[in-house]
């Protein structure tokens, strides 16, 4: 054994040696019988600590077999069936090639079933991070920046290929930093950030952000090409551009558009109507991409009548990639929006459920389970996810009652991309945008809140449409962060302009040397001299009136703040 083998075996002594001290003291301290009971370390309290992080090691010993089992079937073919072509129609809005989707609609709920806390949620591919990730990636991977001359007549090409791959690469790594802030986040006990989020404000962001998701559809529904628009205004440029290109229409495309449209539009609503006397609704969107293939093929759509397609899907499952972090300085902005926006989305689709069926959502391990789906689905190539409404209403009135549901969808995710997702290269585009759009009608039936805020709360309304507006005109991030301050301010008013009222109520009965004197707000340092001057005045105005209970004492009116 010569010098360094020695030194290498002293120092791997040496290094085991300090380690098992370390161990047995570490071991020692947090057992000690000084240490407060809230922090030593004991056996049931690192199981406790195992449960809430890993939450299916709790349900999934639980699950009846006989009571849940036959829905968790229904309701996971259900969701599996319907995360298919939403997961190809919600790629295209988050400008990637459309197998990736599919994956969208895999990797992360796979981890959701391990990690989340909702037993009736359904995550995957959603319209609105979709289309806030697609913003992100045109942003930095412009038609443009990929244009190379064609060698024969030497015209401008786009080089696709490279473009989809710069695209996909700047997804994933946007998808996975947005993970790692939820991550980060739910580990510190942060979820309380979303109770900033009131209902108006995100309510009206959806809203906004469901018009963003028409507007970028136009193009695919009238078979045109666009121009690419990225902050303030740009939907008003987008628009433009489209009324302008508007000659160029694509007639069969416009046919296609109007076919589409009508049978979904249709059978959903039959759907609605005979809800309660079917088990499952009808699977429209996958009758429609079906049929729809079967007639591009057969009708050489593509070829003879230049109708856009979805094209090339590959076969098979993609290995981990890494994301760039180099780009992380250009799209944290985007990240944190998008994380913090699919974190409100599934903790209020989750607390209703979970009220509904009687069982808590934990909002931390929420921000964590999201977080890890995020992460790992960056890490394939997936891009942000959210729970989706339609789909999670669709998992409750089928029968669905735990996790096993986002299993089971899994598996037929993972069977269509691995064996049937070639079969549908010939898919018209303008027909997933027709899917993208009818999914959007509970969206704009939030319009619905106008009339009934303006019936009880006008400062709620007016966050709403502020957020609307701000959402369509100043884009996804920037809108969000005016529609917040927004907000905040319209809380500011509220402490700094209360309204002061002392109660007489007819029917009750007078205590004497009682007054009640009520403030619309709580009391803090912002609005005490507000208040101690209102209080002043009231006092004032009751010995004017004789209303007073006593007159010649004022030391004995009891004055009763109710906030």
């Amino acid at each position: 054994m010569n010098d360094l083998q020695v030194h290498h075996h002293v120092t791997h002594i040496r290094c085991h040696k300090w380690i098992t001290k370390m161990y047995y003291s570490f071991l020692h301290f947090t057992t000690s019988p000084t240490l407060p009971p809230g922090r030593r370390c004991s056996v049931p309290k690192l199981k406790r600590s195992v449960l809430s992080f890993i939450p299916i090691l709790s349900w999934l010993p639980r699950y009846s077999v006989r009571q849940d089992a036959l829905g968790d079937l229904i309701a996971g073919i259900s969701i599996g069936i319907m995360h298919l072509p939403m997961g190809l129609a919600y790629a295209l809005l988050a400008s990637v090639p459309p197998v990736y989707g599919l994956y969208t609609s895999f990797y992360p709920v796979l981890m959701y079933c391990i990690f989340g806390t909702s037993r009736h949620i359904s995550v995957g591919a959603f319209a609105v991070t979709s289309i806030m990730i697609g913003i992100t990636t045109q942003r930095l991977a412009p038609n443009s920046a990929f244009m190379t001359l064609n060698g024969t007549n030497g015209t401008a090409v786009i080089d696709v290929v490279a473009r989809d791959a710069s695209r996909v690469q700047i997804a994933a790594s946007t998808t996975v930093l947005s993970g790692i802030f939820l991550l980060l986040l739910g580990m510190i006990r942060f979820g309380f950030v979303v109770t900033f989020l009131s209902d108006p404000l995100v309510r009206g962001y959806m809203t906004g952000a469901g018009i963003q998701v028409v507007l970028s559809q136009l193009p695919n529904l009238f078979g045109i090409t666009t121009g690419r628009f990225t902050g303030p205004l740009s939907q008003v440029y987008l628009l433009i551009d489209i009324c302008r290109h508007l000659p160029e229409t694509n007639i069969a495309a416009v046919v296609v558009t109007l076919v589409a449209l009508a049978v979904l539009i249709a059978v959903k609503e039959l759907n609605i109507y005979y809800e309660k006397k079917m088990p499952v609704p009808v699977p429209i969107e996958l009758i429609t991409i079906i049929v729809a293939t079967l007639i591009s093929y057969y009708c050489k759509l593509n070829s003879l009548y230049k109708v856009a397609i979805i094209g090339q899907i590959p076969k098979g499952l993609q290995p981990p990639r890494s994301p760039d972090i180099s780009l992380w300085g250009s799209v944290v902005g985007d990240a944190f929006v998008v994380g913090i926006v699919g974190y409100a989305l599934n903790i209020s689709l989750g607390k209703i459920f979970g009220q509904k069926h009687g069982y808590n959502v934990d909002s931390n391990q929420e921000m964590v389970a999201i977080g890890l789906c995020n992460i790992v689905g960056g890490f394939f190539q997936c891009h942000a996810i959210a729970a989706s409404p339609s789909r999670t209403l669709l998992q409750d009135s089928t029968g669905g009652k735990t996790q096993v549901v986002g299993l089971i969808s899994s598996v037929l995710v993972l069977i269509f991309i691995l064996q049937l997702g070639t079969l549908f290269e010939e898919l018209p585009k303008a027909v997933l945008a027709c899917i993208v759009i009818v999914n959007l009608k509970g969206l704009f039936m939030q319009f619905k809140d106008i009339p009934e805020l303006w019936k009880s709360n006008k400062v709620d309304l007016l966050v709403w449409l502020v957020t609307l507006v701000c959402t369509i005109l100043l884009n996804l991030d920037l809108g969000l962060a005016a529609s917040i301050s927004f907000a905040m301010l319209t809380v500011i008013f509220r402490t700094q302009l209360p309204l002061f009222v002392c109660w007489f109520v007819p029917q009750a009965k007078e205590v004497p040397g009682i007054t009640i004197f009520r403030s619309s707000t709580t009391m803090y340092y912002t609005n005490a001299q507000l208040y101690l001057e209102a209080l002043q005045e009231k006092v004032v105005q009751l010995f004017m009136t004789g209303r007073s209970p006593h007159h010649s004492n004022t030391e004995n009116l009891l004055f009763n703040i109710l906030n």
